[in-house]
Formats: C-alpha cells, structure tokens, sequence
C-alpha cells in the first residue's frame, strides 16, 4: 500500500538502473541486442520504463546471476511471454545440472523464498504472484519475499480465496483513468478487499503459516552472510519502480490501507 506516496507510472533509465541493480549502460545494451524492447520516448526525447520493463529487466537480471548468457535469454524471450515459458525454452540449451537449479522461476529466486513454495504443484503458482515476489525480494529482500509467500500459498490451496482475488484483481484493472477517483464504487471496491484481507489472513493463521513465518526470522538471521545487495528503503524504491496505476486505482489502495489501519488500531 501506499497511503502517502504514488508510485510512478513511467520511470527514466537511471532509475530503472538503480531499481533492477543493474546500469543505464546495460539496459542500453538490452535494447541494442534485442533482450529488452525499446520503450517509446517522452515529450523530452528520453526513454520511459513502465511495469512490465522493470519486471523483465528483473528476471533478465536474475538469469544473468544463473549464469545463463544473454543471446540464450534473447533467443527465449523472441518466442515466449513469461518466465515460465522463457526458462522452458531455455531447457534445450542448458546443461542438465543448471535445468535443476533455475528449470522453474523459483529457481531463480532465493532459496529462503524457494523453500517455501517448492511444496506447491506446477502451476499453481501464476506468472503475476511470481513476479511480486520479484519485486518485493528486490525491495525487501529474501525474508520479506519469504513472508509474502504466505499469501501465495494461501491462494493456492483455497480455490474460494484465490477466486476471490481474481475478481478484486479485474476490479482493479477496471480503474482505469476513465473513472473518477471518487466514484462511490472506489470506495466499495475498497472495502471488498479490505474484508478479503482479514479472511486471508485467518486462513493464513488455520495454516499455521504465521508461526512459520516467526520461524523465518530465526533461519534468516542464522544464514544471512551479510553479503546480499543493499536494499533500497521503501520509500525510494516506490518512486522508482512504476506501477501505471490510475488515480481511481491509487486512492482505492489509500483507503483500503486506511481501512486495515483503523481495524488494527480497534483491535489493540
């Protein structure tokens, strides 16, 4: 949520650098060998990176540190939508050792985040959860990403909760910039996933899924080698990393997060 801050819609090549750890100078080279596609310029001349950019500069990232070389990245992503897809094409060009380790996208995240999704069947994990996880494990690194699954988890094993989140999800989509921010249905939308919210999270405590989470820390604090990459503050990653929403879609996240706010403060 962001109650105070709006993420940008579009960002320039320096921030889309510094959000995917990587250098203005490499996504350059990107474009040039046809890895990422050009994004169309501003009224300035300069380049605009939006959120499914970021999102393919990240896994491009991810699979660089997998060791898989960029003209094996470019020749996948010619023929394939998502990660998925991307490292089944790769199968064919990487030996059978690296298939094991980065054959799935959970491959390419963390093994604090991995391990606790390795349990779910194929599939049951879509393109979209996986690429939050990326992004909030860019943010917040491994633990954070690891606590998110949580959720993920939940969505995949009860088919109500996850029919549920679709429905808010096309909602969302539906706040285009048509809508006015204040149309009572941003407010109703709002309180909808407000309430799917609090069912989320007591699925998430019937599981047992909190108590593993507490466990995390404990792992986490044991094996972290101090070594990961710095992670951006909160702040500064939500002005580098564009999300495209809509003003309608922005305040309906303001006031759902307002809403959760005053449950939580009623309850203590």
């Amino acid at each position: 949520m962001y109650p105070s801050v709006t993420p940008p819609r579009e960002v320039k090549i320096g921030d889309a650098a510094a959000f995917a750890g990587t250098t203005p100078r490499a996504i350059r080279h990107y474009h040039q060998i046809g890895l990422l596609p050009e994004p169309e310029r501003g009224g300035d001349g300069r380049r605009r990176y939006g959120y499914d950019d970021m999102i393919r500069l990240l896994w491009i990232r991810k699979m660089a540190e997998a060791g898989i070389s960029l003209d094996d990245m470019r020749a996948a992503f010619d023929e394939a939508r998502d990660i998925e897809d991307v490292l089944g094409r790769l199968e064919e060009t990487l030996a059978a050792q690296r298939l094991r380790v980065v054959g799935s996208p959970l491959g390419l995240l963390s093994p604090l985040v991995t391990d606790r999704l390795s349990h779910l069947p194929s599939g049951a994990l879509r393109p979209f959860d996986l690429d939050a996880l990326l992004v909030t494990e860019r943010i917040f690194g491994p633990l954070g990403a690891a606590i998110q699954a949580s959720v993920f988890i939940t969505l995949a094993t009860h088919p109500d909760l996850r029919a549920e989140a679709d429905r808010l999800d096309a909602a969302d989509a539906a706040l285009d910039d048509t809508v006015d921010p204040h149309d009572p249905q941003v407010e109703e939308l709002a309180a909808q996933h407000c309430a799917h919210h609090k069912v989320l999270l007591q699925a998430i405590e019937a599981a047992g899924l909190d108590a593993a989470e507490e466990k995390l820390f404990e792992i986490y604090d044991a094996e972290a080698s101090g070594e990961e990459d710095a992670q951006m503050s909160a702040f500064e990653a939500v002005t580098k990393m564009p999300y495209g929403f809509s003003a309608a879609r922005t305040r309906c996240m303001e006031l759902t997060a307002q809403l959760l706010d005053g449950d939580l403060s009623a309850g203590s």
